[in-house]
């Protein structure tokens, strides 16, 4: 898969001309599969310091690793239901929003101890960090997710522990399992995935979110077995896009697939100024750094990914790039997708009028499908024309997806067209990309049971 980047405009006058400029990133293909994961939290952790060698740290909110004076710490996790051959296995520490970092993250390592004691365990009677060394985690800041590759010594269902200490005297403080949302984790991936129904690219998302509730890790664990690339239509985490935001909330859930995402930003992204928590988060897979609309290929499907924070209008540097990628591409099938929907029936925001060029010029290259976010709710329109006209011959079918694991919002007057919509589930939208036709289902978090389902055809 190739991302055609915007050509550099060169204004001359009131004439516009676009110069011709590319660059590709090689990623994984859509068709590829995906191993299946499961997410831990401890079952116990502490640290034991040296100068309190008789005090017990196990109900604490940190651990640390430190050598003046020293600390030590230890994790243990209970792995159950996991089936097949464990392919990866990562401990995730996040560091403490009110410590400025340290030099050296610490050492980690296997211990061959699984029953120390939580409450019990000082510095007098630690168990020994006895296993081979898993891994070091360098230099981190406050407020930041840290990973291990601990892949080594975790082989399937049972019982592990970990311990960590550092020659530092810089010490780096970690969130426990008592800090709820942040607590360890240990991610735990095998061979089992769930195969595409053909061999056909998968393409898969949502937008609205990551935050400090458990919508996204939902989601999340959907997306750990469906294949394919991921989309996101926009406000990727709440509530201001900030580094740290991304880091404490999305990273930790839809961020385990973020070297398979092709993101769209949002007006919360945007509330960090320029959106600059977005861009640097997502690289170059999120476009040219202040643009980010930029488009690839998918099989025979030219997708399009915009931006509708930033100017839309007829004319405008976006719509004039837009129309020429479209005219560019010898795809017979095209699917775009950004954050403000042009049709809407949710309560919470009305339809975004100032979209209509973007999606006027896609009418007029015979594009078919368009999704959208922003709307915290499920709902698919037949195809319309611009003006919202029922136009099954030529009309693009839309899609609000931002059940991505905000809070939910309502519906008021259902908008002409409006054939499906469900504002209590969250879940995940998945295209199955054929050559001249396409599928779609809505795919819901456990415990919930809506569904929408259907087969399109390419104009």
């Amino acid at each position: 898969m190739h991302i055609r980047f915007p050509r550099p405009s060169v204004t001359m006058g009131s004439v516009v001309v676009l110069v011709a400029a590319t660059a590709a990133v090689v990623v994984s293909g859509g068709g590829a599969a995906s191993a299946a994961s499961v997410t831990f939290t401890p079952v116990a952790d502490t640290y034991v310091q040296s100068d309190t060698a008789s005090t017990n740290y196990g109900t604490s909110t940190q651990v640390v690793v430190d050598n003046s004076p020293v600390r030590r710490s230890f994790l243990r996790f209970t792995v159950s239901g996991v089936s097949g051959t464990v392919t990866s296995a990562k401990l995730r520490l996040r560091t403490i929003s009110g410590n400025s970092g340290s030099d050296a993250g610490g050492t980690f390592r296997r211990m061959s101890n699984t029953t120390w004691s939580e409450t019990g365990t000082t510095w007098n009677n630690q168990p020994a960090i006895d296993g081979a060394t898993l891994g070091t985690i360098g230099a981190v800041s406050g407020n930041s997710w840290y990973e291990v590759d601990v892949t080594a010594a975790v082989t399937g269902n049972g019982t592990y522990s970990f311990g960590a200490s550092s020659a530092s005297g810089d010490g780096a403080y970690y969130d426990t399992r008592e800090s709820g949302a942040d607590a360890p984790q240990l991610v735990v991936a095998t061979g089992t995935t769930t195969p595409p129904e053909s061999g056909d690219p998968v393409f898969v998302g949502a937008g609205d979110i990551a935050d400090s509730g458990s919508g996204d890790s939902a989601t999340a664990t959907l997306l750990d077995s469906i294949p394919g690339t991921v989309f996101t239509t926009g406000d990727n985490v709440y509530d201001s896009g900030t580094a740290s935001q991304f880091n404490s909330y999305y990273e930790p859930t839809w961020g385990r697939h973020k070297s398979r995402t092709r993101p769209s930003p949002g007006n919360h992204d945007y509330n960090t100024s320029g959106a600059t928590g977005y861009y640097n988060y997502f690289g170059t897979s999120a476009g040219p750094s202040g643009r980010g609309y930029y488009s690839f290929d998918l099989g025979n499907w030219h997708i399009v990914s915009l931006n509708s924070n930033i100017s839309m209008s007829a004319g405008s540097t976006q719509e004039q790039w837009l129309r020429a990628d479209l005219a560019a591409s010898s795809k017979p099938c095209t699917l775009a997708y950004w954050h403000h929907p042009l049709f809407t029936s949710s309560s919470n925001h009305a339809p975004s009028t100032s979209t209509r060029p973007l999606y006027q010029a896609l009418y007029d290259y015979n594009a078919d499908v368009v999704v959208w976010g922003h709307n915290h709710v499920y709902e698919r329109f037949a195809p319309m024309n611009p003006a919202g006209g029922a136009d099954a011959s030529r009309g693009l079918r839309s899609f609000v997806a931002g059940m991505g694991g905000a809070g939910h919002y309502g519906f008021g007057t259902i908008q002409p067209n409006s054939e499906a919509r469900n504002s209590s589930a969250w879940g995940v939208l998945k295209f199955t990309l054929h050559s001249g036709s396409y599928d779609w289902r809505f795919v819901p978090v456990a415990g919930q049971t809506y569904n929408d389902s259907g087969t399109g055809n390419c104009h």
